[in-house]
């Protein structure tokens, strides 16, 4: 095996050793990553690579660059010193093993999310950035010769002719009968399914010489005697000599308008940062909302967030600050309902914009304030998705009414979903339960 296979081997058993992405997310650092860039733990393997002998670098008794000479004491321990200490920063095996990263974009993270927890999310394009013309498969009654559907023309004459030919000589035989009229001509034709008109038998009755009336007693002996062509036997020995057009038939070709719509979303994250939300609820938001912005920036064309944080009060901020800010005030979880409504109405219009609401908090709000603002307002705010975390490490505390209060008011709605999340092992959990509820 040459060193090319061996360092192809290294590389595979390094990214077989990749940390597995659902535990990454319920535990890994999710810091050292960027919105762009997602970084995942790995194991690093030694590459194989050259070294150099001792003995090839200088050495007692040669006396050069201050190498002691022949005699000379050498200081330190040597190979055969047993109490020798080693390496000064730390003896073998009692640092870490090192570690390198895996980095995905958001677009494979996404591919890897949905084969991970099975999901199978297709984004709806909104944003019309382009119309363009397509196939020429628009019909209209009117337009330049250039553009007239000629075979749509001709398969329309083509089909009246067929509907209304029949054999003239076969009715002219008919005239013969003795006896007979016009009117019972036509009437026998009718009956037999000959597609002659009275006009038509009027215009050539005198035709007939007086000497052939009568040559057939019956209509009946007529027929069994004289042999009835179809269409398409003298069509075959004739020829079309015409087709009859007709000038509501004619259509013109003009092309398709096709819109190219960009998929595109918007994802408005709002959470608690109340005084109740001690750190480890804050964490446990981080890693709900990180990976989901991971996975639709990178399930979209285009993907922009909004992060709304919120105590009585809600203010808009940057995602750096989203995750670390913290207040001593209340909770009124409206008040950040009432901001994404406006932000949304002004910035991101339903027409043009996938929408997607995430909140997360312990679920403790101001007394009433869920069943008389927070439901409303959501139900007044078109999106894919509305999402409600509660992040309530041991399990729900006694005040903590607000995602049960959702729950209730949106029970028969496919467009809400309510999560709890206590501890990190819940967190990928969760995030199917979201996703998966706005892929049905």
């Amino acid at each position: 095996m040459g060193l090319r296979e061996d360092l192809e081997r290294f590389r595979e058993v390094g990214e077989r050793r990749r940390e597995d992405l659902e535990e990454f997310i319920r535990y890994g650092d999710l810091g050292g990553s960027g919105p762009e860039s997602i970084r995942v733990p790995i194991k690093v393997v030694d590459l194989p690579e050259f070294a150099y002998d001792p003995r090839d670098r200088g050495g007692v008794g040669q006396g050069q660059d201050g190498t002691p000479d022949v005699g000379q004491p050498v200081e330190g321990p040597t190979p055969d010193d047993a109490d020798g200490e080693g390496d000064e920063d730390g003896d073998p095996g009692e640092e870490g093993a090192d570690h390198e990263y895996y980095e995905m974009d958001p677009e494979e993270f996404a591919q890897e999310l949905d084969e991970e927890l099975g999901l199978d999310l297709e984004p709806k394009g909104k944003e019309v950035i382009e119309e363009v013309e397509g196939d020429f498969t628009e019909l209209t009654r009117a337009g330049p010769n250039s553009t007239l559907d000629f075979e749509r023309l001709f398969k329309r004459g083509l089909k009246r002719k067929l509907a209304m030919d029949f054999d003239e000589e076969f009715v002219r035989e008919a005239m013969r009968v003795d006896g007979a009229t016009p009117d019972e001509v036509f009437r026998w034709c009718r009956e037999e399914n000959v597609l002659v008109s009275r006009a038509w038998i009027g215009d050539r009755w005198d035709s007939i010489p007086d000497d052939e009336r009568g040559r057939w007693e019956s209509f009946e002996e007529m027929a069994e005697n004289v042999e009835r062509t179809t269409t398409l036997e003298r069509i075959r020995r004739e020829g079309l000599r015409e087709v009859p057009f007709r000038r509501e038939d004619e259509r013109y070709r003009h092309p398709e308008v096709i819109e190219q719509t960009e998929k595109n979303v918007v994802v408005v994250n709002i959470r608690d940062v109340s005084g109740s939300m001690r750190e480890g609820k804050r964490e446990l938001v981080e890693r709900t909302f990180t990976p989901l912005d991971w996975y639709l920036t990178g399930k979209y064309d285009r993907a922009e967030f909004v992060y709304i944080a919120h105590d009585a009060e809600a203010w808009e901020v940057d995602r750096g600050d989203f995750f670390g800010i913290r207040s001593g005030g209340g909770t009124r979880i409206s008040s950040a309902y009432e901001l994404a409504a406006e932000i949304l109405e002004e910035r991101y219009p339903w027409a043009e914009w996938n929408r997607y609401v995430f909140a997360a908090g312990d679920s403790e709000n101001s007394s009433n304030d869920t069943r008389e603002n927070v439901v409303p307002l959501m139900e007044g705010i078109p999106a894919n998705l509305h999402a409600y975390v509660e992040t309530q490490p041991g399990g729900t505390a006694i005040n903590a009414t607000h995602a049960e209060e959702v729950e209730r008011a949106f029970e028969d709605h496919d467009g809400v979903v309510v999560t709890y999340v206590a501890d990190a092992a819940d967190v990928t959990d969760a995030i199917y339960e979201i996703l998966s509820s706005e892929d049905q």
